[in-house]
């Protein structure tokens, strides 16, 4: 495996007082090495059922690849129906892996069905589904684990009715469930209706799902290769058991998390430089945000912790967000992704030798200017004294992919063993899905819906129209 941590542009002596010591590192490990313990004694435990994933899915492994197979042969357009780890990690996970313009190939470049996602219940956006795929060469993946998300439930209400109304009794045959197998309204209907079933295990949360059935059968129904994801996954696994943080890539990476939260560096940058990995920066904005932003820690002390993932593009947003991060407060670190090795090549020609600022381009590649762009960019900030530091990946496929993903979780559940905090919860979001319900008259909700009732009124004064 090729992917490497660079945390020079993190430490003092690189970027000055704004930086980590070298005695701040030494004095984090018993820190680093008690949350290294408390990951590793609830391996494959309640919510850190993830941790498994990577080594218990052979057998449903196989069932994926024999069912996408079977389905890839007719079917024209696949579509998931999900929100948030359900379908962020798809999102990623194609991206990284397929021609950029996937769905505008022809039928015989593609040689797959056109991939959609919907996670959101914008009308527009769900009619506009209709007006670009055939019903009958659709198979829909609804992927909930409580078959409760209202989101992800209306869209498939929606989706039944349809098929419904003009397949009747053959309508299951256009749907795949992904859900919990023993609990939820999902399971149930999957049942009843007699939906091909895919089983997320109990102890993954959606946000740490992608190496599980959520993220595998997408995957497959693309001819993305799940083995080597869970391979990769594996591998990166092996190298994270240690508590040694300079030979755990992950541990290290939380720790310099960490330190720079006690330095006032709340905003964490996450910015790939190769548009294959665009989307995994918004994967990794809902892992880092709904797992480390808590208000208490296990104690129940008041801490509001966390940082703001910001998401970030090499190089398109040198060109819109990087004066900030340059000039800006020293509010920042700022993860940079660099791939050694694109799947293509592509030489500037020879043109414009009346323009040297132009001309000077030519014989070069876009991988060398995309190259030279990152260290520049790098160097920028270091000279500014601002945080960064860089993983570093041979090349984007599934091996390398699955290990990616893998480590951002291990470094989430150090940081948040770090901070004393249930990395797993997310109070902050319940709040806001119980006031929805209220608000819809549902039954079991008429305290929350006297609560909304009794909330102060919007005064005029402070609308202007």
């Amino acid at each position: 495996m090729s992917i490497t941590i660079n945390y020079n542009n993190m430490m003092q002596s690189f970027i000055g007082d704004k930086g980590i010591t070298d005695k701040q590192l030494k004095d984090v490990q018993s820190c680093a090495k008690k949350a290294y313990d408390t990951v590793e004694s609830n391996r494959g435990k309640d919510m850190h059922g993830w941790m498994s994933s990577p080594y218990d899915q052979d057998e449903v492994a196989e069932r994926i690849v024999e069912l996408a197979t079977k389905l890839r042969k007719t079917c024209k357009y696949f579509v998931v129906l999900g929100i948030g780890g359900s379908a962020l990690g798809p999102i990623a996970v194609f991206t990284a892996m397929k021609h950029l313009y996937y769905n505008e190939l022809s039928d015989s470049k593609r040689n797959g069905p056109k991939f959609y996602v919907i996670d959101n219940v914008d009308p527009e956006r769900m009619q506009a589904l209709f007006d670009v795929i055939e019903l009958e060469h659709t198979v829909f993946n609804v992927i909930t684990k409580s078959g409760a998300t209202s989101e992800t439930m209306s869209q498939y209400l929606i989706v039944m009715y349809m098929l419904t109304k003009r397949y009747g009794k053959d309508a299951n045959k256009h749907i795949v469930a992904t859900t919990s197998q023993h609990k939820g309204n999902l399971i149930k209907l999957a049942q009843k209706e007699g939906f091909e079933t895919f089983y997320i295990p109990e102890g993954v949360g959606g946000r740490f799902s992608e190496l599980s059935p959520v993220g595998l059968f997408p995957a497959a129904m693309l001819d993305i290769d799940i083995k080597e994801l869970l391979r990769g996954a594996r591998e990166m696994d092996a190298i994270c058991r240690t508590a040694d943080m300079s030979r755990n890539p992950a541990l290290i990476t939380a720790a310099l998390h960490y330190i720079s939260i006690g330095q006032g560096k709340n905003i964490t940058v996450m910015m790939p430089y190769a548009d294959s990995l665009k989307y995994i920066a918004d994967w990794y904005c809902q892992l880092s945000a709904e797992s480390l932003g808590k208000a208490v820690d296990l104690q129940g002390k008041t801490v509001n912790v966390g940082q703001t993932p910001v998401k970030s593009l090499g190089v398109t947003d040198q060109h819109s967000q990087v004066q900030l991060y340059t000039e800006g407060p020293f509010d920042k670190i700022i993860t940079f992704i660099e791939v050694k090795n694109y799947r293509n090549e592509v030489v500037i020609p020879e043109g414009c030798q009346q323009f040297p600022d132009v001309n000077f381009l030519c014989g070069h590649s876009l991988n060398e200017l995309i190259s030279t762009e990152l260290y520049a960019t790098r160097y920028a900030l270091t000279k500014q004294q601002r945080s960064n530091y860089t993983i570093v990946l041979d090349k984007v496929d599934e091996y390398h992919l699955g290990a990616l993903l893998y480590l951002f979780q291990m470094q989430t559940a150090y940081i948040g063993a770090m901070l004393n905090i249930n990395t797993y919860n997310q109070p902050g979001v319940e709040e806001g899905k119980n006031a929805t319900y209220a608000l819809f008259g549902r039954k079991g909700y008429e305290a929350k819906a006297q609560e909304l009732k009794n909330a102060k009124k919007e005064e005029s004064k402070y609308i202007v129209k």
